[in-house]
């Protein structure tokens, strides 16, 4: 996104374009709030899960419960690719996009987010039997995979990973099939993400952190004031209960507190 200059006019030119409104009334109205997401179909999403069975997801939960609180109902739509997500935002397709999304700065010259709903840091992770990295001098040496249009494509440019020796045609969800299988040889994944998939497979090992902390936030088109505030206000008042730490556990693991903590000192 930020680091590639015809992507940002695009967003630039959408943001302009002033879509139809779908401010907090329009979705009472409505019925539905309707939420974009890129899903990580393959290997189960801990954030919005779409496939029957299992958990609703973190994101997913605390959608529901803003839903309730204004008595609608949560409709998610899969996008197909990160770059595509904030552009399917500006041309009104749906009202908030939401799913393991970073706040960046090449998105918030286009579009409002909520306060922060979870902590996160790009981590370098590998799998057993390779080293763990730990130094940016190891991580020039991998082939490191990444997603195409995502803040972790991004933050891999700026560590100065030359791009012969980076994969980004790997789909969203599936870097660590792609580590298992020798595809690449170290990932970089948001925490959560890379946390969710040593949750899954205890062989992914989590080394170096990259870039500064940051945070997950929900999306919103800027003219949809009230809307944003509804939803920020919600957040902030879910963070204060123990709910939200619950929640952490429930879909990153017991280790997760302790795992966010170092992402916010180290």
């Amino acid at each position: 996104m930020s680091r590639c200059a015809p992507a940002a006019a695009l967003l630039a030119a959408l943001a302009a374009a002033a879509p139809a409104r779908a401010d907090l009334d329009e979705v009472k109205t409505r019925g539905t709030l309707r939420v974009l997401a890129v899903l990580a179909a393959k290997t189960g999403d801990e954030f919005l899960n779409q496939s029957s069975g299992g958990a609703p997801g973190f994101d997913r939960e605390i959608l529901e419960g803003y839903a309730r609180l204004h008595k609608v109902g949560v409709e998610v739509t899969p996008i197909a690719s990160w770059d595509a997500l904030v552009p399917a935002l500006l041309a009104g397709k749906g009202d908030v996009i939401a799913g393991r999304v970073t706040v960046t700065e090449s998105r918030r010259k286009v579009i409002g987010f909520t306060s922060e709903v979870f902590p996160t840091r790009h981590v370098v992770f590998t799998r057993k039997p390779h080293r763990v990295v730990t130094t940016r001098e190891e991580l020039l040496e991998e082939k490191v995979g990444t997603v195409k249009g995502t803040s972790m494509a991004e933050v891999i440019a700026q560590a100065g990973v030359p791009a012969a020796r980076v994969d980004d045609t790997v789909p969203t969800g599936t870097l660590p099939i792609a580590l298992k299988e020798g595809r690449i040889t170290a990932a970089v994944l948001g925490v959560e993400n890379a946390m969710a998939a040593q949750r899954r497979d205890p062989q992914i090992q989590l080394g170096m952190f990259l870039g500064a902390p940051g945070s997950l936030a929900y999306g919103v088109r800027r003219e949809d004031a009230e809307l944003l505030k509804s939803l920020s206000e919600y957040i902030d008042n879910f963070r204060r209960t123990p709910a939200w730490n619950r929640l952490v556990v429930k879909y990153m693991g017991e280790a997760a507190p302790e795992i966010l903590r170092r992402a916010r000192t180290e």
